[in-house]
């Protein structure tokens, strides 16, 4: 088979069970009833008033990891970079590496003018950007052992917990009230360690009870590997899954499981890895069987590679596969977020910038070129979320004033024209216990 065949084939093969499972897991899990009562000054019914109603922004989140934000070489890709991620994202993956952070102990880099480091912008920096374009920061990660400083490791493993508390600490002082997400451990399939904590049998659950006397009223999200997709899913017995419903029982409050999908590969190897690794079958066993632990689920880190920079062909392929994930994931009823790794092709981890044959960088997963230019990928995500995942709707009010209607949960703008007499008002229809919640519009 070529690309294109081995690529596509897990979905074509079965297209009728993802056209099932998404259409019902999207109409009963992402939109809600809500009603418009529209008075006039006096409160009484206005009936046959023009009802116009237009989504403006998703609850549901899709973003991007923020790694390349001020750290391209040029103040016009720059530019280009803040321009392009709030034009299509509404969530950014914040950088809070431990090895990088605070590179010497006690001088943790988190103001907007602390010292540069590659892919790895300050916090500050960040959730300015975040602010200024209504973007949600989510942060990666409380607990990584994998980038731990090296100073970390002269300590004894009780004066480690001490130095990862006193982090925890800092950190949710400055951040706790603008960033509401946070990655409280993350990859902990590693057979290696670079502290003496690592191997701590309650490593998982400790680390999430500082999290929680830290941030007791932030998301704790739990973020790990792909193994679950790459090969023959064990069900209940899956480690990842285990390892969760342990943590769990013991008292850990995980609020959200966190879910890799990188579709790390070589032109060798990824035949046989896409038939495994996006089979949707194997998906919904995953989603299914993880639901068991009724909580949350997001996926935290997406690439789809296109194999070499600037293929069109491979650029069309990538952009199909990804419609084809996003649609499966965007109908798991509780997936509550899709996060595409690196924007930017050529700034991936362990490579140098432009640097195509080493690291990341060789897969060319981006959503744009090196050169700035997007990829046909980042416009079918746009489309979806604000084409064919959007609501509007032009309706006129009953003879009680009202207009019930069924929308993607999101702020819209409503206009409502009665008469001489018209009104712009802006609702947010959001997931809750209310059942057709009601919007008084008053003309």
């Amino acid at each position: 088979m070529n690309r294109a065949e081995y690529m596509l084939k897990p979905f074509l093969d079965n297209e009728d069970l993802i056209r099932e499972r998404s259409h019902a897991g999207i109409e009963n899990a992402r939109k809600g009833y809500g009603v418009i009562q529209v008075t006039d000054t006096c409160g009484n019914p206005v009936p046959g008033a023009a009802v116009r109603l237009r989504q403006r922004s998703h609850d549901f989140h899709y973003g991007a990891n923020l790694f390349m934000l001020d750290e391209l070489e040029t103040p016009e890709k720059n530019a280009a970079y803040r321009k392009t991620f709030p034009k299509y994202f509404n969530l950014a993956t914040l950088p809070f590496y431990w090895d990088t952070l605070e590179p010497v102990e006690g001088k943790p880099r988190l103001a907007a003018d602390s010292p540069k480091v590659y892919r790895r912008p300050a916090p500050d920096l960040c959730l300015k950007f975040c602010e200024e374009n209504n973007i949600a920061p989510k942060a990666h990660c409380l607990n990584y052992d994998s980038f731990t400083p090296d100073w970390l490791q002269k300590y004894s493993a009780a004066e480690q917990w001490e130095k990862l508390e006193e982090r925890f600490r800092i950190l949710a002082e400055r951040y706790a009230r603008r960033i509401h997400g946070w990655e409280v451990t993350n990859e902990l399939w590693w057979n290696r360690a670079r502290t003496k904590i690592y191997f701590d049998p309650d490593y998982m659950e400790r680390s999430f009870r500082l999290a929680e006397r830290y941030f007791p009223s932030n998301e704790l999200i739990s973020n790990d590997w792909q193994s679950c997709f790459r090969s023959f899913f064990h069900y209940n017995r899956d480690c990842n899954f285990m390892q969760l419903e342990r943590a769990i029982l013991k008292g850990a409050r995980i609020d959200t499981i966190g879910l890799q999908y990188h579709l790390f590969s070589t032109p060798e190897t990824e035949e046989a890895i896409a038939a495994v690794q996006l089979d949707p079958v194997n998906m919904y066993s995953v989603f299914d069987t993880y639901a068991a632990l009724r909580r949350p689920m997001q996926i935290t880190e997406v690439t789809i590679p296109c194999q070499q920079p600037d293929s069109r062909e491979a650029e069309s392929i990538q952009a199909e596969v990804l419609r084809y994930l996003y649609t499966i994931w965007f109908g798991v009823p509780d997936m509550e977020a899709i996060i595409y790794w690196n924007l930017v092709d050529g700034y991936a981890y362990n490579a140098e910038p432009g640097d195509f044959s080493n690291g990341e960088n060789t897969l060319a997963g981006g959503l744009m070129r090196f050169d700035m230019t997007p990829k046909p990928a980042l416009d079918t995500l746009r489309t979806l979320f604000e084409k064919e995942w959007h609501t509007e709707a032009a309706l006129v009010a009953d003879d009680g004033g009202r207009v019930r209607f069924k929308g993607f949960y999101g702020t819209y703008d409503v206009e409502i024209h009665a008469g001489e007499k018209s009104a712009a008002h802006r609702i947010h229809l959001e997931k809750t216990v209310e059942r057709n919640p009601t919007f008084t519009v008053t003309l």
